[in-house]
């Protein structure tokens, strides 16, 4: 090896062992292994800038600003607060086949993230019981498709990248169609197996937010557990106002009536799940208030509010102002927003109108604390703009009619065209980090193949691998991205692994898309360790696991899950 060589075989090996040993995001450590290719030459500037034009990175970023609109809507949230009752057996049904079924199609992490609140809300048994198998399910339901998972898009960017065609649409069902009905199996009947940890209380404040069962709501006639009020995201029922007369505790077996007034106590951020429900309807939206920014004040110790009611002092009018859910530290609050007496130091969330920050009484009455932002509903012609655009163009793509990059790119247009989306939302939400990700490994494996090294693992490997099977050398590329992806993240696993899976396609003079299929298979493989997939980070933390949680569920399923794609690329390609 020369000294360039030795150079960025260092700059690998340092790369690997700081998202494996360094707690800093795997973006930074990229970002600085570019840099270390760059400033010596290795890699032109230039070059590290046409990574960003990849043609599977943009589709993957298209595909995260869309699958941001998807999750507005009322698809997902319509279903989940009614999929955990008292039979778990059925609760662990509906969650893994909702969460497996639309991680085929949406971003795996947005759909647990979505599901995740009604789990925990569940009255009847412990989360731990049902968010490992959630977390499992939508990534098994990610290896279905070309877009399940960022995984896939990674490894077609590389495929593109080497000027090959890339991965087709259902290039993924038949093996993760299989693997993963198989493994969903198998957690049903390991199911006993998880463990039963009580929930810790959230130390969010808890605010009361008040809402309205319209004439024709369809809750009206069922009870509340017919109707699902108890398995709300971090938001509970706590009292109804019917006629004057307040009901408190809410028994689970109470009807609903037209004209009850709902309070529910909980996370301000959840209050968006509200607005999911056909029919029920929050006292800012009846004045047309309701926004997507949200104003928190505390009632000063001045304030001409002190003792008195909403309705007393008209405070609509007084302040172009409506009151979406209100705070008392220290005490409870009880009943209709508008009869509730207001005493100093109450915190209030306020849907503003225009005039409002106008105002001359707001500095006499209010101390302004924050700004909440918050997700408003769609209107059905965005509802169905969202969810038409997104299921004609995952159609369109998969039977060849367009491009899926360029039915994103019109898609995402369309939606910026009806208010689905704004500029700043975009701005906000792009992946930059992901993005650095993508870009840094390309340049990695760019620089690998500029100064030799991959051809020289070919021609080092080429006398031992000539010996023995290719598939061998598939299930060894296999195993090591699997390793990788339970140490680092699925990300980073396939964008190192793929320059080898290359390398040594080529040593062999096997195919490549086998090797190709088994290192995006593998990098989604992350059953063992919660710090391998982000769907697992984000129940690791809600279901108060601990590691070996994840280790004693999720080595059958991986074991599982490891033989049947093998055997199945084994027995595709002949190998």
């Amino acid at each position: 090896m020369n000294l360039l060589q030795i150079y960025v075989v260092a700059v690998l090996l340092i790369t690997i062992g700081a998202l494996i040993l360094s707690e800093r995001r795997p973006s930074f450590v990229f970002a600085l292994s570019t840099l270390a290719l760059i400033l010596p030459g290795i890699l032109s500037l230039e070059q590290a800038i046409q990574q960003v034009s990849n043609l599977g990175l943009i589709t993957l970023v298209l595909l995260l600003l869309v699958s941001m609109a998807v999750d507005k809507t009322s698809l997902i949230k319509g279903l989940a607060h009614k999929l955990a009752n008292q039979d778990y057996s059925k609760s662990f049904i509906r969650i893994v086949a909702l969460a497996f079924s639309t991680s085929a199609f949406l971003n795996n992490t947005a759909v647990v993230a979505t599901l995740l609140g009604p789990v925990k809300q569940s009255q009847h048994y412990a989360p731990s019981k049902l968010l490992i198998p959630l977390s499992y399910a939508a990534i098994l339901g990610g290896t279905l498709t070309l877009i399940g998972t960022s995984t896939n898009l990674i490894v077609d960017s590389f495929l593109i990248q080497h000027g090959l065609p890339g991965f087709s649409f259902w290039d993924f069902t038949l093996y993760g169609g299989i693997a993963g009905l198989s493994c969903c199996l198998l957690m049903y009947f390991l199911r006993n197996q998880l463990p039963d940890i009580p929930l810790s209380r959230e130390n969010y404040q808890q605010y009361f937010v008040e809402a309205e069962v319209l004439a024709d709501s369809t809750l009206i006639g069922r009870s509340i557990e017919e109707n699902a009020l108890r398995n709300l995201p971090e938001l509970y029922l706590a009292e109804i106002i019917r006629g004057g007369t307040l009901i408190s505790p809410v028994a689970p077996n109470e009807l609903i009536e037209a004209g009850d007034k709902l309070i529910f106590t909980g996370n301000l951020k959840r209050v968006d799940t509200l607005q999911h429900i056909h029919g029920l309807q929050l006292f800012a939206e009846s004045d047309g208030l309701l926004n997507k920014n949200l104003t928190e004040v505390v009632i000063s110790n001045r304030s001409r509010l002190i003792g008195k009611t909403l309705k007393q002092i008209g405070f609509r009018a007084l302040f172009d102002a409506a009151v979406v859910a209100i705070r008392r530290d220290g005490e409870k609050v009880s009943g209709k927003h508008g009869d509730i007496r207001l005493t100093a130091g109450d915190f209030l969330v306020l849907a503003t109108g225009p005039d409002f920050h106008s105002r001359h009484n707001l500095m006499k009455n209010f101390f302004i604390v924050s700004q909440h932002r918050f997700t408003r509903k769609l209107s059905n012609l965005q509802e169905w703009s969202t969810l038409g655009g997104f299921c004609t163009i995952v159609l369109a793509s998969a039977f060849g009619f367009i491009s899926l990059t360029s039915g994103l790119l019109c898609l995402l247009i369309g939606l910026i065209f009806v208010g689905v989306l704004s500029g700043d939302e975009l701005k906000r939400n792009l992946p930059l980090n992901l993005i650095l990700v993508i870009v840094g490994a390309l340049s990695l494996a760019k620089a690998l193949e500029n100064t030799g090294v991959i051809t020289l693992l070919t021609e080092t490997l080429s006398p031992v691998l000539l010996e023995t099977s290719p598939f061998i050398a598939l299930v060894a590329i296999y195993l090591l991205t699997v390793v990788m992806t339970e140490l680092m993240t699925n990300n980073a696993a396939a964008a190192l692994m793929f320059p080898f899976a290359f390398g040594i396609s080529l040593a062999i003079g096997a195919p490549l898309m086998p090797f190709a299929l088994a290192v995006a298979f593998a990098a989604s493989a992350s059953f063992i360790s919660p710090y391998g997939y982000q769907t697992n980070l984000l129940v690791f933390s809600a279901g108060n696991y601990r590691t070996k949680d994840f280790i004693r569920f999720g080595v059958p399923i991986s074991l599982l899950y490891s033989t049947i794609v093998l055997a199945l690329l084994k027995w595709q390609f002949n190998l």
